[in-house]
């Protein structure tokens, strides 16, 4: 008898989220599922760590599904850190992260907790795959996106993510337009065009909201962006090494001292 991978999940929603919720089904018809997200939303957090308070961790029971399930304080990257050195006792086969409501499609990825938490584990050498649906409503309709969840994880599974690299997988919303299939792309050129609409308190006291919009300056049709407009799920694979090779014989002919 063939065993069981052992899959570590988690997200940035926070554990209680429909989008986890739905991507712990999944991973429970392929593998032994460990759980180790955040007690509350964590999303825009990026690769934040906690090191200047404490970590709290509680097993706790959401569903009453055959996976073990933990609540942690910290943040997404915390969770994973958590998991992989004190709960584990082994390093999982597989980490997927999200499905988490709204996109992490372009630029989005280096704002994502969502992201973080898949690239830690990539840092910790475990294959990892983050999951996301463009559909911010906590209400969103998971069920559409179950079959390709579970066929793009197999494929990681039975194929191996390439060493380094961590994939960035986003969902068109499914139940208006059908999805039309896979692609796998590169992260479109494109970002946010931030705004503060600042505004006065009762006591006098200014504050601001962010806000903004986001641009694609990317007409290609190879990017992750062309292919949700288009109603295709987008897989581009991501990595941590940020060294930008190509400028380093640029930079040697700048004659430092």
């Amino acid at each position: 008898m063939t065993k069981k991978p052992l899959i570590l999940v988690t997200n940035d929603d926070g554990i209680t989220a429909p989008g986890i919720r739905a991507l712990i089904d999944v991973m429970n018809e392929i593998g032994d599922v460990v759980v180790v997200a955040p007690d509350s939303p964590q999303s825009g957090m990026g690769h934040a760590i906690t090191i200047n308070s404490t970590l709290h961790c509680s097993k706790i029971d959401v569903d009453h599904g055959p996976q073990t399930e933990y609540s942690c304080s910290g943040t997404p990257a915390d969770c994973v850190k958590l998991a992989v050195n004190e709960l584990l006792g082994r390093k999982p086969d597989l980490c997927v992260s999200g499905i988490n409501h709204g996109s992490n499609s372009s630029i989005n990825v280096i704002y994502s907790g969502t992201m973080s938490a898949a690239l830690e584990a990539g840092i910790e050498g475990i294959p990892a795959i983050g999951f996301s649906l463009l559909d911010y409503r906590w209400g969103a309709d998971f069920e559409v996106v179950k079959p390709f969840v579970k066929e793009i994880t197999l494929k990681a599974l039975e194929n191996s993510i390439p060493e380094n690299v961590v994939l960035n997988v986003n969902f068109p919303q499914g139940t208006e337009t059908p999805i039309q299939g896979i692609k796998v792309c590169r992260q479109a050129k494109a970002n946010w065009v931030e705004e503060f609409d600042k505004r006065t308190n009762p006591m006098g006291r200014e504050y601001y909201w962010l806000t903004g919009k986001f641009v694609n300056e990317d007409q290609g049709e190879d990017t992750d962006e062309w292919a949700l407009e288009h109603h295709y799920i987008s897989v581009v694979p991501v990595q941590y090494d940020l060294t930008a090779h190509h400028a380093i014989q640029n930079l040697n002919t700048w004659q430092f001292e």
